[in-house]
C-alpha cells in the first residue's frame, strides 16, 4: 500500500512498483490509508509522513502497529533525525528521505519482504529469556502467554544477535548482518532498534553494550 498525497510522487513509486510485479493500493490521506489497510491486508506499507487532515504518518503507523507487523517504510521531505528516531520507535522498519530515487525505493522494499517472510531455517529452535520464550520456528516471541509484537527489523535483528550469542557485534556488522548488504542506513538505526527490543523483552534479555565497540548478547 502506498500512502502518499502528492499525485506525482505517488504515481512515479506507483509505476516502478508495478514494474516490478507488485501489486499497489494508493491512499492519499491518513483516513483513507486505515480504510484501504483494513479492506486490503497488504503487505507493506509506504507511508509519507507529511498527510493531510487530522492524521498524519505517524498517527496513521502508531494505527497500524496496534493491529498489526506488517512492514512500513515511511517517507519524508525532512532530514531531520527526530523525525527518524520517532518512527523507528513506533515501529517503522525503513526511512527514506524525498528526493530518493525510486529504484532504491523499490529495492528497500523487496529487501524488507524478503526479511519479513521469516527467518532461514536456525539450528537454534527455541530461546528463553526468563519469562520470554523465543520460538524461531513460528517466528513468535512471548511473555507470560502474551504474545509479543516485533517489527521486521526488530526480528531480523535479534535472529543475528542469537545466531552470534556471546560475541561483540560492531554496529556496522549488525547493519550488514542483521539486515543484508542492501541495507542502507545509518549506525544509529541500530541503536534505535536495540532500545526498542530491550523495552519489549524487559531486564531478562541479556543485552549488553560494549562501550567503543557494540553489542553482545549473553
Amino acid at each position: 500500500m502506498l500512502v502518499e498525497d502528492d499525485p506525482n510522487i505517488a504515481d512515479l513509486v506507483d509505476l516502478y512498483l508495478r514494474n516490478d510485479g507488485c501489486d499497489v493500493y494508493q491512499a492519499a490521506s491518513g483516513e483513507r490509508a486505515l480504510e484501504v489497510f483494513d479492506r486490503r491486508k497488504p503487505d507493506l506499507v509506504i507511508l509519507d509522513i507529511g498527510l493531510p487532515g487530522d492524521l498524519d504518518g505517524f498517527e496513521v503507523c502508531r494505527s497500524i502497529r496496534e493491529i498489526s507487523d506488517t512492514p512500513i517504510i515511511m517517507l519524508t521531505a525532512r532530514n531531520d533525525e527526530i523525525d527518524r528516531v520517532v518512527g523507528f520507535e513506533l515501529g517503522t522498519d525503513d526511512y527514506v528521505t524525498k528526493p530518493f530515487s525510486p529504484r532504491e525505493l523499490v529495492g528497500r522494499v523487496k529487501a524488507i519482504l524478503r526479511r519479513s517472510k521469516g527467518p532461514r531455517e536456525k539450528s537454534i529452535q527455541m530461546v528463553e529469556f526468563g519469562e520470554v520464550r523465543i520460538d524461531i520456528k513460528r517466528a513468535e516471541i512471548t511473555s507470560e502467554g502474551q504474545v509479543i509484537a516485533t517489527t521486521a527489523q526488530e526480528w531480523a535483528l535479534l535472529i543475528y544477535l542469537l545466531e552470534n550469542r556471546g560475541q561483540v557485534m560492531s554496529r556496522r556488522q549488525i547493519l550488514n548482518g542483521a539486515w543484508e548488504l542492501d541495507w542502507i542506513g545509518d549506525e544509529r538505526t541500530v541503536d534505535v532498534h536495540v532500545r526498542q527490543l530491550r523495552k519489549k523483552l524487559g531486564s531478562s534479555f541479556q543485552l549488553k553494550t560494549v562501550r567503543g565497540m557494540g553489542y553482545r548478547l549473553d
